[in-house]
């Protein structure tokens, strides 16, 4: 199913519609702020087999991201951090960003993998946080690649329904998405170390 959402006003019916596709297991495709985005409800073990799956990753190995709401769902995820941080993620949150965290005890049962280490993404982008509000917690996310050795992003919306129409249970078409993916952010030594140069620029908000 293809389903069309605008980001400045998402229709609550359609993100309603996108919220109980989850709630059932499914797998869906949707916009971010960034690339497009696959990804399911964390608390579905099926449903992130399936996307590992379809992504082609093996769970011990790969470094699936969560996408929250705002900041008061990092924690639940994450081990302790210091104020410092706190304040630059919020002032770069909502936006551009991958912030990489030692995990709390709760994300190697969610993922089945012995990670110690979790993504958390806030995107500036108001159809995915709505669905994620919606479904009352975070879904799990990985980025769409393109088959195409020049363009590393699948952008056009159409074209990736196309593609996966016969995988995924639902993709948003939320507009053209972007070819630059998220700036990623290791905060594991207590430190800002940018391990990916992306769309967001960390140096504005340090």
């Amino acid at each position: 199913m293809l389903l069309k959402i605008y980001n400045d006003n998402p229709s609550p019916k359609a993100i309603e519609e996108a919220v109980e596709v989850l709630r059932k297991g499914g797998v869906i495709i949707y916009p971010t702020d960034t690339v497009y985005g696959m990804g399911c409800d964390i608390t579905n073990q099926k449903a992130i087999e399936k996307v590992y799956a379809l992504r082609g990753l093996k769970p011990e190995k790969s470094n699936l991201s969560f996408i929250c709401y705002d900041l008061t769902d990092i924690s639940q995820y994450t081990k302790p951090f210091d104020t410092t941080v706190f304040r630059v993620l919020k002032k770069a949150l909502p936006g551009p960003f991958t912030f990489i965290f030692n995990a709390s005890s709760q994300v190697p049962k969610l993922l089945s993998s012995k990670k110690k280490t979790v993504g958390i993404r806030v995107p500036d982008n108001n159809i995915i946080r709505e669905l994620v509000k919606q479904l009352g917690h975070p879904i799990v996310t990985t980025s769409i690649h393109d088959d195409d050795e020049i363009i590393e992003y699948s952008t056009d919306p159409e074209l990736i329904y196309e593609k996966y129409q016969d995988k995924v249970d639902l993709v948003i078409d939320g507009g053209y998405g972007d070819n630059v993916a998220s700036t990623v952010v290791d905060l594991t030594s207590g430190d800002f170390e940018v391990i990916r140069e992306g769309k967001g620029d960390l140096d504005q908000y340090l």
